[in-house]
């Protein structure tokens, strides 16, 4: 008998570790450098097949833009497919919007598995790939299902192993959005590519010690455009001894020890979003598609 709905199903965030930007290519997408962690943060949805072929989305929580990119995705599965199939899909969000973390992008990755699923298409992840990557720049990975070394403008992506870790993650009250901060003037756009390998050995012997390889590129203009995100940065310096900014921002992350539990208990400034996260060795969903 054919499925017809799945529930509970984790949309998780992720950290970029580092950001590079390497370049610019003459249609103006930047090109890119970063290794992207999955972390136990996530929004959860609940996917219905629906008979009519209509798409509905349902807010659980915060609402959500009106048509956001999970809405998109399945838009664009249903259109290349043919399918006659619709879906309702109830979004819990819990990953802050405008925080850096692929919120959005997850959702859209997890609906396409789960569409994939509940349509009885059965399509390989290199088809999905194929319609993660105009959606945006995050969602291939989320796709993918790896902790990865990612290339390009995002489509080019690199399993890597990564050992359990812990961070704390931060978001102040703001927001923001990414274009303003790829479009700046003062964007650094020359970083010098690194090395697979040697990047990712780096950053194991580093993270060791609390350090981190390299940096992210956006940082300085993202905190000349917004003032909380270095103050979030210089809060979780204080305690951990180091800080990063992940994606265009706002929240940072610090890589913390197993006996950090209680830092961020109680110590959180009013309006400040704060949890304690650990990696994942892949997406939960990963075995959805081949």
């Amino acid at each position: 008998m054919a499925v017809k709905a799945l529930y509970d199903l984790p949309a998780p965030a992720k950290l970029n570790l580092f950001l590079h930007v390497t370049g610019r290519r003459a249609d103006g997408y930047h090109l890119l450098q970063s290794v992207f962690i999955l972390i136990d943060w996530a929004d959860t949805l609940h996917v219905e097949r629906r008979d009519d072929g209509l798409l509905r989305r349902h807010d659980l929580g915060p609402a959500l833009p009106a048509d956001d990119l999970g809405l998109r995705a399945a838009r664009a599965l249903q259109q290349a497919s043919g399918c006659r199939y619709g879906a309702d899909i109830s979004v819990l969000k819990s990953v802050p919007w405008g925080a850096g973390m692929g919120g959005g992008s997850s959702d859209a990755a997890t609906v396409l598995l789960a569409l994939n699923r509940l349509w009885n298409l059965g399509w390989p992840r290199r088809r999905l790939l194929e319609l993660a990557t105009p959606l945006g720049a995050d969602v291939p990975f989320f796709v993918g299902g790896d902790n990865a070394f990612v290339e390009g403008i995002g489509e080019k992506l690199t399993p890597i192993a990564w050992a359990p870790r812990r961070y704390a993650v931060v978001k102040p009250e703001e927001g923001l959005g990414t274009a303003g901060i790829f479009s700046h003037p003062d964007l650094a756009r020359d970083t010098e590519p690194a090395t697979l390998a040697g990047s990712v050995a780096q950053l194991n012997a580093q993270h060791e010690n609390g350090k981190a390889f390299g940096r992210n590129d956006l940082q300085p203009v993202a905190q000349a455009l917004c003032p909380p995100i270095e103050q979030v940065a210089n809060w979780l310096q204080a305690r951990f001894g180091n800080s990063r900014m992940t994606g265009s921002g706002s929240a940072v992350f610090a890589t913390v020890g197993a006996d950090a539990g209680s830092w961020l208990e109680g110590d959180v400034p009013d309006g400040w979003s704060a949890r304690m996260c650990r990696s994942l060795a892949q997406h939960p969903l990963k075995g959805w598609a081949d």
